[in-house]
């Protein structure tokens, strides 16, 4: 079973856990008392209490911050600590992979402060995935008030006169990855004296880059390395990561550097119950009638009416990937959330968003700080908005300590909500992972999970930040209505008995590799010793640029062509950020992702921001910005896609027999918003459909696919009449499974199943990466095709329904209503595959 992360994540803290002290299983009784909540429980894991392994300072460190560590109550480093901050000391780049919360803040600031305490011409440089978290970090150096060490931030939300201060007298920058990209590494002369001293780079939260981000940000980091070179500074890189499979191997792809591992946690742990949670089945309300909890939810709060679905994509056998918008409803002020009707009638069970709000709410009135994280944006609002509402009606005066925080606020409204959970003033916070990754909050007791984040690390990771004086935490994983969630709360060793995964990401992505080589001679001229550092496949993506007329090739190297910058994204999202306007006051709410702009705030469509409800009046795609107005309609909004898909090149296959050959290679899809459904919050009764005239998207990837022969449809007892449902539940269930197996979740993957596509002449499914050029998930899917393909059809196997419900074949992604579906021909289908595979 992989460690438990722990508590908090301040470095200035040394708190041993005190035996008999179970804040966890104080909790998760007093849950359990409830009747309908106790049958939702279908296993807790408890995850004991661990003492510390303490172990004498280096000699090494700075005496003056080795009193100032000491005066702030840290009297002895853990061992893992000591080896990481040994190891970059003596000049070798260092992963340190333990749990969330073990001090690795201590194992870089050690080397690195000390550096700078020594020597006023060292540099060390910060990179964060999140302004928050970097933010958070220059709190705590400054709290150690060492007047050598100026250290500072360097992010979208520093002034232009206090950049100029960071660059001319800033000793230790903290950052981001995407200001390294556009800012530093662009001005880099402007930093010369900064990096001709840089000592240090540290990586924090690094099992976060994975897919196309992953990719960018280590070619951005070899580009910081050739910088460096230019400048005659050759950092040691100091790595931070949860733990995951292979850390040594992540990081070395990360930084194009060999990377020593130390992943022994010394540090102490409370006691945490670890509870998989299912929420409860309903049968499909009437028309006239909503559906509602059982039981209610407790203290007799006002029955949820039912919710309508999340973001629908595509119209056929099509599953897309797309922004996380579970099927949670779009409920402003006085609305409702909880279950309804199902697609064609299937039983559903009560969304983990409506139940993870009122879990929240249960637990701020018995005095529990709560954070719940929830898979997008637009749920962060529904539950903070559901679970005040619930407040309202037992505990007014709690309403206003329950907040929602993600991404897409504006500098000064994340300031504000960070500086509350801090305080303590919030007692409960629905977040996105914008917190997984974001503030130091203690002093937490709970934390609620609505629907597995995608990733065991990101589970971990979410989990590990409640935890109070080791007095031990509860944290409770909410099953969405879902193949990979049902299966993960009735298999727990899937979650306890398994290590956790590696990162995927792949450097060599030409989609990345291009634009990144781009920016780099925008830089500095890309030479030929510069080869080795970009990779094999730089050579021959240089060449196709020197094509297209983007580099001239000279004989000293390659040279940018144009007169302004490259515009890259490093996200992988391309685009302008869309804006999202108050149309009568000109006020700006927030941003979205150009590339879920479309489905996301398309003319019509509901928008959630801080518990208030609008409705988009216009997206002006040429001006990037959506114009919204106030409003609390009592209907939510399904985007509908139509997609299909080509196969450019099999780069791979495998011939299994005659019947059945697996693929891997390059495919082009191309998508279209073509309108959106409307239906009831209250009871989820399609309202109709509004068409939209959006044009269309082409995406080329990478996939993978299987192909059947007619035969093997005979064989598995599938008629013809039968084999688009076989296929659409089977590339449903697939899809929601990868994640066992990829670091991504099912939002990041897309597919396209039919009866006979041109391509292969025969009955396809596949299964694609949502990126430009693919991001490592599809290959990882053809690499372990059989185990994957075994775990979904145990999926659907497992599942109680009789003809199939969101536990296993339905998509909240499927734009055509998840039809058709056949379940049961679709376990003959995977039975028959599993077969062929097995007898060769």
């Amino acid at each position: 079973m992989p460690p438990c992360p722990d508590r908090g994540r301040t470095i200035l803290t040394r708190v041993i856990p005190t035996v008999g002290t179970d804040r966890g299983s104080e909790i998760l009784s007093r849950l359990r008392a409830d009747r309908r909540r106790d049958r939702c429980v279908t296993h807790v894991e408890r995850v004991p209490a661990r003492l510390g392994s303490a172990v004498d300072w280096p000699d090494w460190v700075d005496p003056l911050l080795l009193g100032r560590l000491r005066a702030a109550g840290v009297t002895a480093p853990w061992s893992h600590q000591a080896a990481a901050a040994t190891t970059a000391h003596a000049g070798r780049s260092v992963v340190l992979a333990t749990g969330t919360a073990s001090g690795k803040s201590l194992g870089y600031l050690l080397p690195v402060l000390s550096a700078l305490l020594a020597d006023p011409g060292a540099r060390a440089l910060y990179l964060a995935p999140t302004k928050a978290l970097a933010h958070d970090q220059l709190r705590a150096i400054r709290a150690l008030t060492l007047t050598a060490v100026r250290a500072a931030s360097y992010d979208g939300d520093t002034p232009a006169a206090e950049r100029e201060w960071v660059r001319a007298h800033a000793n230790f920058v903290l950052t981001n990855p995407d200001m390294l990209h556009r800012g530093i590494l662009p001005g880099h002369r402007r930093f010369g004296p900064f990096l001709r001293g840089l000592r240090f780079v540290v990586v924090d939260e690094c099992h976060g880059y994975r897919g196309v981000f992953g990719a960018h940000v280590a070619q951005v980091l070899r580009r910081l390395r050739r910088v460096c070179a230019r400048y005659g500074a050759d950092p040691v890189f100091v790595l931070a990561s949860a733990t995951v499979a292979d850390p040594g191997v992540a990081a070395g792809r990360l930084t194009g550097v060999d990377v020593d591992v130390v992943d022994e946690d010394g540090s102490p742990r409370g006691a945490t119950d670890f509870v998989l949670y299912e929420p409860p089945l309903f049968l499909t309300a009437p028309r006239d009638q909503p559906a509602t909890a059982a039981a209610g939810i407790s203290r007799q709060r006002a029955p949820r009416g039912a919710e309508g679905p999340g973001d629908g994509r595509g119209l056929g056998a099509v599953e897309g990937p797309g922004a996380v918008e579970e099927p949670s409803s779009a409920a402003g002020p006085g609305g409702s959330q909880g279950s309804g009707a199902g697609e064609n009638g299937a039983p559903v069970r009560r969304s983990a968003t409506a139940e993870a709000a009122d879990l929240m709410a249960d637990l701020v009135v018995d005095g529990v700080r709560t954070l719940v994280f929830v898979r997008s944006r637009r749920a962060a609002e529904v539950v903070a908005n559901s679970a005040r509402r619930a407040l309202g009606l037992v505990a007014p005066e709690l309403g206003e300590h329950v907040a929602a925080y993600r991404a897409g606020y504006l500098a000064e409204e994340r300031r504000e909500l960070e500086a509350r959970l801090r305080s303590g003033d919030l007692l409960g916070v629905a977040a996105t992972s914008a917190l997984e990754l974001g503030v130091d909050i203690s002093g937490l007791d709970a934390t609620v999970i609505a629907g597995y984040p995608g990733t065991l690390a990101s589970l971990w990771q979410q989990a590990g930040r409640a935890g109070r004086a080791g007095q031990g935490a509860l944290a409770v994983l909410v099953a969405r209505d879902d193949p990979l969630d049902t299966y993960l709360v009735h298999h727990p060793e899937a979650v306890f008995g398994r290590p956790v995964e590696a990162t995927v990401f792949d450097p060599d992505n030409p989609y990345v590799l291009g634009p990144q080589l781009e920016c780099a001679a925008a830089e500095l001229p890309v030479t030929e010793a510069d080869l080795a550092l970009f990779g094999p496949s730089a050579r021959a993506v240089l060449d196709d640029l020197v094509r297209r007329g983007r580099l001239r090739r000279r004989p000293n190297g390659w040279y940018w062509t144009q007169r302004s910058r490259p515009d890259v994204d490093i996200r992988g999202v391309g685009g302008t950020p869309v804006r999202i306007v108050e149309a009568d006051t000109g006020r700006l709410l927030g941003t979205v992702d150009a590339a879920t702009s479309h489905s996301t705030v398309h003319a019509g469509a509901v928008y959630l921001h801080q518990g208030v409800s609008f409705v988009v009046d216009e997206l002006d795609l040429d001006e990037s910005v959506a114009f919204v107005v106030r409003a609390a309609p009592d209907w939510t909004t399904t985007a509908r896609d139509h997609t299909d898909i080509r196969i450019v090149e099999s780069s791979r296959s495998r011939p299994v027999d005659d019947e059945l050959t697996v693929f891997f290679g390059t495919v082009e899809v191309t998508s279209q918003v073509v309108g959106y459904q409307r239906r009831l919050i209250t009871t989820g009764e399609v309202l109709g459909d509004v068409p939209l005239d959006l044009p269309p998207r082409h995406l080329r990837t990478r996939g993978v696919w299987y192909a059947v022969s007619d035969r093997l449809l005979e064989q598995a007892a599938i008629e013809p009449a039968d084999v688009p449902g076989a296929v659409h539940a089977a590339e449903h269930a697939a899809i929601g499974l990868l994640p066992l197996f990829a670091t991504c979740d099912r939002w990041d993957i897309g597919g396209v199943s039919t009866a006979l596509h041109p391509d292969t002449g025969q009955t396809t499914i596949f299964v694609y990466d949502g990126q430009p050029g693919g991001a490592g998930f599809a290959e990882r899917g053809y690499g372990r095709f059989e185990p994957w393909l075994t775990a979904t059809r145990d999926a659907v196997v497992a599942c109680e329904c009789p003809a199939g419900c969101p536990s296993c074949v339905q998509s909240p992604k499927c734009g055509n209503g998840n039809d058709p579906l056949d379940k049961a021909a679709a376990v003959r289908l995977l039975n028959s595959v599993l077969e062929r595979i097995r007898s060769t």
